[in-house]
């Protein structure tokens, strides 16, 4: 590639950067603002793995990345045992036509060693972080093996793998956009840290240290980029902590301990002024943080309560209006206020639970590691509306369009929504 071909495909992804997806897309993981808000209208509330399905295709390979939506396609990736002459895995990036499932494009991004891809815990892959897609780019990352960025047709404009670190049970995380940035955890077995790549060239712009106190260093959990008394923020839970970051160089700003907490999957969410965040292993505690003048540890004076009664370990939590549902990985779901901590119901649902849930059109969409779908009604009273059965395991959360729920189970991508009951 020439320079000033090199300088055009910076400018159109500069160009692109400043917000992620256009209506009606679901680009990045828990949608367009990375919480779980769907506007969609005409959302399904009933199916099963043979009705009110419009296709159903087979991924190849093994992953639990979550499906992403953008202009009228599907994106996700997924890890294949070469054969046939060909040895290692190939980690690859697929592209399906919304409309009917047909590929578009099944791109192979990196050939790993494959001692990289060995430790993985039974819930994980090679494949668990979710697709990022910017304007015309598409970002995919498989953690210390390698992150990347293509183009919608499936061309890779640049690799980066010099950013290494020793995962625990492999890489669960997935990257968010901070202006130009892309940024992502590295929250591994000792000396973790937060990265930030130019999101144009792939160039490495910062590592910041943890500094954890917990005795299990790694954790899994996806960053969210706030404003804060109007400047930006990166917040990222770790092992021991929850903090604050300033984009353009990755300096802490605030933290919140959480004691030995490690093992942090979900995804922050914000709302309110609040920041709530769940503490991970061996103890899940719900808090509830106002970053707003947060700065150093902030542990005995930002924290505006707390909730250990099934708090997730697993999923992320979901704020509706003025309530905050959640479900903890034994399928307990709760209703509580979102600005008291007050709880309003509790209700067991069937299974194990590890996918995140959504929102739509009033009502909140859970799904268990069997493949069962549960829609509640967001109210401060439980009612549930649909249990839909796919039949086929799943850990990857929901995308969600008008008319569509995309789910992507072990062996298949459905999308739910044919001309059946809605």
């Amino acid at each position: 590639m020439g320079m000033r071909t090199r300088l055009a495909c910076c400018c159109a992804v500069a160009l692109c950067l400043g917000s992620i997806g256009a209506a009606g897309d679901w680009p990045q993981f828990r949608g367009p603002d990375g919480q779980g808000h769907s506007d969609a209208t005409g959302v399904p509330v009933r199916w099963s793995a043979t009705e009110n399905v419009a296709w159903k295709v087979a991924v190849p390979g093994r992953g639990w990345s979550s499906p992403v939506l953008a202009g009228g396609r599907v994106f996700l990736t997924t890890a294949v045992q070469n054969t046939g002459g060909k040895s290692g895995l190939s980690l690859r990036a697929l592209c399906l036509d919304s409309a009917d499932g047909k590929t578009a494009w099944d791109v192979e991004v990196f050939r790993p060693d494959p001692a990289k891809a060995r430790a993985m815990h039974q819930k994980n892959s090679p494949a668990s972080s979710t697709p990022l897609v910017s304007g015309d780019t598409l970002f995919v990352h498989f953690g210390h093996m390698g992150t990347a960025a293509l183009d919608l047709s499936g061309n890779v404009r640049w690799r980066q793998t010099s950013i290494n670190y020793p995962p625990v049970h492999g890489n669960g995380g997935s990257p968010a956009l901070a202006g130009d940035l892309l940024v992502f955890t590295c929250d591994g077995a000792s000396d973790p840290f937060m990265a930030a790549l130019d999101a144009a060239s792939g160039a490495p712009r910062w590592k910041t240290p943890r500094h954890s106190p917990a005795r299990s260093q790694f954790s899994f959990s996806t960053p969210l980029v706030i404003d804060v008394d109007g400047k930006k923020q990166i917040v990222s839970p770790t092992s021991g902590f929850v903090g604050g970051y300033d984009p353009p160089d990755g300096r802490e700003i605030w933290r919140v301990r959480y004691g030995e907490g490690y093992s942090v999957v979900p995804r922050p969410v914000f709302a309110h002024g609040l920041l709530y965040v769940s503490s991970g292993f061996d103890t899940p505690i719900l808090y509830a943080i106002r970053p707003s003048g947060a700065a150093g540890d902030a542990t005995d004076t930002h924290v505006a309560w707390r909730l250990r009664k099934g708090a997730p370990l697993t999923s992320s939590p979901l704020v509706v209006g003025d309530e905050i549902y959640m479900v903890s990985d034994t399928g307990i779901a709760t209703c509580t206020d979102a600005k008291t901590g007050n709880v309003h119901w509790t209700h067991r649902l069937d299974g194990n639970f590890s996918a995140s849930p959504v929102s739509a059109e009033g009502r909140v969409y859970l799904q268990n590691e069997s493949g069962v779908g549960f829609v509640v009604k967001a109210a401060r009273s439980f009612e549930l509306l649909g249990e839909n059965d796919l039949g086929e395991r799943s850990l990857a959360s929901y995308a969600v369009s008008d008319g569509a729920v995309f789910i992507r189970t072990e062996s298949h991508l459905y999308r739910i929504g044919a001309d059946g009951d809605k």
